[in-house]
């Protein structure tokens, strides 16, 4: 298969869902790591300018620890609005990839980029297969099977599906710590450790799941497929 992960920004993907895309490479499927944003805002001491380019190789290099294809949307960070040039952003996005399967944010997540990438991701995700709807790609012949991954610490998030990633947490691990701007943005910002993050998460969903480790999903049915088989690995 080919599996399009949409995160607003760098890191959001290594943080809810990478244990899963490591796990979908395993098995050879295709994967694709798009973050929406360019993370021009997250720095305590570097230029938009500066942070964006820094924030771009981190997101090539964790995708390269799996063999992904590291994917950008075209937006900065804290811009993300639900119009219709957007809308056909995301569009070319999904054409780009040609996904069968899309993993992005639940639209119940904590902030405003989140909320409108999931939305956007929503809207897109049918319109990517509509001939008519002219942008820079040709349609896909496809409607993809539509996954929301976890929230920031499971907050408004009612998993449907899990999995387990206990083969693949340390790969987790070892994506996130490529975002070496971010581990230091994120204990300032939200008093949190990121591998700590990551494993008391996992282990949380693990639990749930009657897993060491686990990653949590819910599926939103599109029609008109994907009702009646699993795809997650």
């Amino acid at each position: 298969m080919r599996v399009l992960a949409v995160g607003a920004h760098p890191d959001d993907l290594e943080l809810a869902c990478a244990g899963t895309l490591a796990l979908f490479r395993k098995r050879g499927d295709e994967v694709f790591m798009c973050h929406a944003c360019d993370g021009n805002k997250g720095s305590m001491d570097k230029t938009s300018e500066e942070i964006a380019v820094i924030r771009r190789q981190e997101a090539l290099d964790s995708a390269n620890i799996i063999g992904a294809v590291s994917l950008w949307g075209g937006f900065h960070d804290d811009e993300v609005v639900c119009d219709l040039e957007s809308r056909l952003r995301m569009v070319d996005v999904i054409r780009q990839a040609d996904p069968e399967v899309i993993i992005t944010h639940h639209p119940g997540d904590y902030m405003t980029d989140h909320v409108n990438v999931s939305r956007l991701v929503f809207e897109a995700a049918y319109l990517a297969s509509v001939p008519l709807m002219k942008t820079g790609r040709p349609n896909t012949d496809k409607v993809p099977i539509l996954y929301y991954m976890d929230t920031l610490a499971g907050v408004n998030f009612s998993p449907s599906e899990y999995v387990d990633i206990a083969d693949t947490i340390d790969i987790k691990i070892r994506m996130m710590r490529k975002m070496k701007s971010q581990l230091g943005w994120l204990k300032a910002m939200h008093n949190s450790d990121a591998e700590d993050y990551i494993r008391t998460v996992a282990k949380f969903r693990g639990f749930q799941a009657g897993a060491l480790f686990a990653e949590s999903f819910v599926h939103r049915p599109l029609y008109p497929g994907g009702l009646t088989v699993r795809v997650l690995p």
